[in-house]
């Protein structure tokens, strides 16, 4: 739900590798595994979900925006009932992230040049939808079934089908996923398989 805007990364040196997938395809898992072989990776919602916690002033327009409720008792960013509020009005969304765009931004231009490997990467649900892979060196698509994806995140979220196929509906078809992506981990079987498998792709990457 909260995304960047699609503008021009970093360059210099340093290549940036995107990181994507559907819900439930296991992108995350993907990414953690990448971060522990060494490389760096920015996880863009896990940021923004910082960012608009910490950043006082952001904080004030989206309360002007969504009302007093979209921040808790404790002055915390209230993320299921922002969701409810956007997830079905499409006009509300688009204020809201052009909001969290700019903080965003900008968190990822001064996290770049901190960053010490030839290689970042940087995990980005939208990363097509808002054409970030224009942007990047390269990009890294994690897939799986649909069925598969339904039923990790039932089990992982406690949702029922019906929510869970709401979402994927929502988003970009995986087909046209694969069309796009210059690499490609398949994530159909169980752990070990997809470590083999990012490892395999990872060293590609970085032989580039």
């Amino acid at each position: 739900m909260i995304e960047e805007e699609a503008e021009p990364e970093p360059r210099g040196s340093t290549k940036i590798i995107g990181i994507t997938g559907g819900i439930g395809s296991g992108k995350s898992t993907v990414s953690k595994l990448i971060e522990e072989a060494g490389y760096p990776v920015y996880y863009s919602d896990i940021r923004a979900k910082n960012i608009v916690n910490d950043n006082q002033q952001l904080q004030q327009k989206i309360k002007e925006l969504l009302g007093e409720n979209s921040y808790d008792e404790d002055g915390f960013y209230d993320r299921k009932y922002v969701a409810d509020l956007v997830f079905k009005n499409d006009d509300l969304l688009l204020k809201l992230n052009s909001l969290i765009h700019p903080a965003v931004k900008l968190d990822f231009k001064n996290w770049v040049p901190q960053q010490t490997t030839p290689f970042v990467f940087k995990e980005t649900a939208l990363l097509f939808e808002l054409k970030l892979n224009k942007n990047c060196y390269k990009s890294l698509l994690v897939t799986a079934d649909d069925n598969c994806r339904l039923k990790r995140v039932m089990d992982r979220d406690d949702k029922t089908y019906r929510e869970v196929e709401t979402i994927m509906l929502k988003q970009m078809p995986e087909k046209d996923k694969v069309k796009l992506a210059d690499f490609i981990i398949f994530n159909n079987d169980g752990l070990e398989e997809l470590e083999e498998e990012t490892k395999r792709i990872l060293a590609e990457i970085v032989s580039l």
